[in-house]
């Protein structure tokens, strides 16, 4: 195994492990009112949809030229 595939495993599982916490966290505080819990929903779902896109990007379906 070359340095690359080691970087895209670690990748993938780094995305699976914090998109998975994040999604968790996510749907586990949805129905919470207040400014606060409305920002916190906003910035987990663009980590989850980060993931989404390293995830991705360590497959090889994004950034190709």
């Amino acid at each position: 195994m070359d340095a690359v595939n080691i970087e895209r495993i670690v990748a993938i599982l780094g995305a699976l492990v914090v998109g998975g916490s994040a999604s968790v966290a996510l749907r586990n505080d949805w129905r919470t009112p207040g400014l606060e819990n409305q920002v916190f929903k906003l910035m987990l779902g663009l980590l989850a949809l980060g993931c989404v896109l390293a995830l991705l990007a360590a497959v090889g379906v994004l950034g190709k030229a």
